[in-house]
């Protein structure tokens, strides 16, 4: 349904612009060029605020980095050819990278998960505070929504795909659900940090650039739209399907991870898909389906809006807007979509290891 709305409103927006693009004026000079790749980087990409390299004592090296770190500037080879595409810094002496040490520094990204865990403590700490300092009394609005939302997690996600056995798994179930649907809604706010940066400073930061510290009071970035993030969540379920496996079915899991009834001569060929291939890949199904999926809403909504800009037509406005609006709308249930997807399957892998099919 989502697929087949998003192509109804891109070949509108098609149809739309396409006489725009023969009166288009050209543009006067470089500077005064719309560049959406450049807007769609910047948005979706992170970036620093805060610079902390952390340095280790001594000439340590591994390979050509050394341990401690250096800066590089622009200009110099390894400023240049840096394979890593590190962000780039800037002081009186110009423009930097750091080669070497162990890079620390707060992003854009890193500050909006601060951001999400402060939120999820201020209001699960003082939600349960409440709910315990009276369970019988009469419960308000607040209190019923935490109330229900966990209670939904539990009885509807955990219980039913963990075969009764979820009490252990909770924690981790509630946190994941909890984390993913704050990270995911409070990136459809705009970077506020970020505008007030340009209304203070009146400078555009561009991307992999050092943003001020003005920034960090609301950057204004999905954070499930970063691949670091959404891998390590899936690590954790990965993990939890091995050491399941082992809690419930003992050292036999080794073996048993291989379906019943299966002949002798085919496990050398199942054993490394069952017990191996087949945890990693759901891992790596989790990691991109939530990655995808937070990435290609912000993507249709910046290209629907960029169309007015990139053609130069305000006519487009019709179009692109209220297609951005309906795609917005679209992406706050689907905030909720795949933070319960992603707790539901990992409830269905972790369940599955329990028992031998």
């Amino acid at each position: 349904m989502i697929r087949q709305i998003t192509r109804v409103l891109t070949f509108a927006a098609a149809i739309a612009f396409v006489p725009a693009t023969l009166h288009a004026e050209s543009p006067t000079s470089e500077a005064d060029k719309f560049d959406l790749g450049e807007i769609l980087v910047h948005h979706l990409m992170d970036a620093p605020i805060f610079e902390w390299n952390v340095c280790v004592p001594g000439n340590l090296k591994i390979g050509e980095y050394p341990l401690c770190g250096k800066k590089v500037y622009e200009g110099s080879e390894a400023f240049e050819k840096d394979p890593f595409r590190r962000y780039v810094f800037e002081d009186k002496d110009g423009k930097y990278k750091w080669e070497g040490g162990l890079p620390m520094h707060i992003t854009r990204r890193v500050m909006m998960m601060f951001i999400v865990v402060a939120l999820m403590l201020v209001i699960f700490i003082a939600g349960a505070r409440a709910i315990a300092r009276n369970p019988l009394a009469t419960k308000g609005r607040y209190k019923n929504s935490i109330e229900a939302m966990v209670q939904f997690v539990r009885n509807d996600i955990a219980e039913p795909n963990m075969h009764h056995h979820s009490a252990g798994f909770q924690p981790y179930l509630l946190t994941a659900f909890f984390f993913i649907l704050f990270s995911n809604m409070l990136g459809l706010f705009p970077p506020f940090g970020e505008l007030l940066d340009m209304a203070l400073h009146g400078v555009h930061p561009h991307h992999g650039t050092t943003a001020s510290a003005v920034t960090a009071v609301w950057p204004g970035i999905t954070v499930t739209g970063d691949v670091a993030v959404t891998m390590v969540l899936a690590i954790m379920t990965t993990i939890q399907i091995w050491i399941t496996g082992f809690r419930y079915q003992g050292i036999q899991f080794i073996w048993t991870s291989v379906p019943n009834g299966v002949p002798i001569w085919l496990y050398p060929l199942l054993w490394p898909l069952e017990f191996v291939i087949s945890p990693l890949s759901k891992g790596f199904a989790l990691t991109i389906r939530l990655l995808a999926n937070m990435t290609a809403g912000h993507v249709i909504i910046i290209v629907l809006l960029g169309f007015i800009m990139q053609f130069k037509n305000y006519w487009l406005g019709f179009v692109s807007v209220p297609g951005a609006g309906m795609i917005y709308m679209l992406e706050i249930l689907v905030a909720f979509l795949q933070a319960f997807v992603f707790t539901l399957l990992s409830a269905l892998f972790i369940g599955a290891s329990m028992h031998r099919h």
